[in-house]
């Protein structure tokens, strides 16, 4: 007998249809002995008419009663679950964030987990019962409900899976598994059978968008075993412990012998390009320009200061998530007279492309590989970064999906066989 943790996401619950294909599926799992916990999100497109309502009827909404509302969408799908496999024959019931309870911090609209209580939830597995639970929700030390941001239920699947000792923590989605890049870009991509946690982090980050960020770190810091899975094959497909997806697992679990030089290559669109041009080339100055942008929780990524001018300044670029562009703008617009650049130049049209793999620390030529390989095709590398385990470069929007192209093969990643 495994326990387990099945997650479905706003697809695979958009309609009672669909709800009740995933009670079909968590019946065979039943069926087949294990014991299971299924975390549930919103139907598609729920959260964000619920989010709609909050900001129709106030843009100062009070986040507390913001979580109120936008935490009815899992409730929801949660209590139909339930209902659909008691109708189907299998004894289940739903328990919310705070029935368990899934103990979260008091920062309301992005809280964090801190503990959960698994007393009755065992209690429950062990009486032969489905626990329906839905994600994204919590309660906080005031006994206020509480949500984890947007994309928080690959967090709760995976934090109920670490508490509850789970096997594993199947995260089922509207794609099949982790591909070496994005299949409608190249073809010939190949679906991996096991990644990283560190690789699997780096591609979220970077623009790969099969799982949350925040769940990857967290399956990685607790050693949750999550296996990302499709929820739209057939009902004869393979059970899920016949690994028909990709697992995420620990470097050691992955083993040399299934290691590759670069695992996947992600793409990002979501990035805007900021230069603040005739910089004074001093001593704080930099510290001038990131300071505020941090203190408006504004994320930078890529990072270059350019050559000094002889005037004694220099240029600084940097990017921001596209959607912090006004923000970062404004902050800094705020701020020209402290930090003493002359203009300010944006560019929203740019690309983020990043090869990841932990076969970098083992072999060089990796970043060589890539330069080369986009300047023999004329396309211009704008800005750099890398880590032990990832390079990523900002080019122009329009070359993106050549650069991926490209670089899948220049990395020997095309599959042999299309269909394969």
């Amino acid at each position: 007998m495994a326990r387990i943790v099945m997650k479905f996401g706003g697809t695979s619950m958009a309609g009672i249809e669909r709800i009740r294909s995933v009670a079909a599926r968590v019946k065979r799992e039943v069926a087949a002995g294990n014991q299971v916990a299924v975390v549930v999100s919103a139907m598609a497109g729920e959260t964000d008419r619920l989010v709609g309502f909050c900001r129709e009827a106030s843009s100062l909404y009070d986040p507390k009663e913001y979580d109120v509302v936008v935490s009815a969408g899992e409730q929801i799908t949660s209590g139909l679950l339930a209902i659909a496999l008691q109708a189907a024959g299998v004894p289940a019931r739903s328990w919310l964030g705070w029935q368990l309870p899934i103990e979260t911090t008091d920062a309301h609209a992005s809280a964090r987990i801190e503990h959960i209580d698994t007393t009755a939830l065992d209690a429950s597995l062990a009486a032969g019962e489905v626990a329906v639970i839905p994600g994204f929700q919590g309660v906080d030390g005031d006994d206020r409900v509480s949500t984890l941001g947007r994309g928080g239920s690959d967090t709760s699947a995976v934090a109920i899976a670490a508490a509850m000792k789970a096997d594993r923590c199947d995260i089922y989605t509207d794609v099949d598994g982790v591909y070496t890049t994005d299949p409608r870009i190249v073809p010939r991509a190949r679906k991996l059978k096991k990644v990283t946690y560190e690789e699997m982090l780096e591609l979220a980050s970077v623009g790969a968008k099969v799982l949350q960020t925040r769940s990857v770190g967290l399956a990685m810091k607790e050693g949750v075993r999550v296996q990302v899975l499709s929820s739209f094959t057939g009902e004869d497909a393979p059970m899920a412990d016949t690994l028909p997806g990709t697992m995420i697992v620990s470097e050691e679990e992955l083993g040399d012998m299934e290691r590759q030089l670069i695992t996947g290559i992600a793409h990002d669109k979501n990035e805007a390009k900021i230069t603040l041009i005739a910089v004074p080339d001093k001593p704080g100055a930099v510290a001038a320009i990131f300071a505020p942008l941090a203190t408006a929780n504004i994320n930078v990524d890529m990072i270059i200061q350019n050559i000094a001018h002889a005037a004694g300044s220099t240029d600084v670029t940097f990017t921001v998530p596209a959607a912090d562009l006004a923000r970062s703008i404004e902050v800094l617009t705020q701020s020209r007279e402290k930090i003493g650049y002359e203009t300010l130049v944006h560019d929203t049209r740019v690309a983020k492309i990043s090869v990841v793999g932990v076969g970098m620390r083992s072999h060089a030529g990796v970043a060589s590989t890539m330069f080369t390989t986009l300047g023999e095709r004329g396309i211009n590398i704008q800005a750099i970064s890398t880590s032990e385990i990832k390079v990523s470069v900002l080019i122009e929007e329009d070359y993106t999906e050549l650069a991926v192209r490209v670089l899948h093969t220049a990395y020997g990643l095309d599959a042999e066989d299309v269909a394969g």
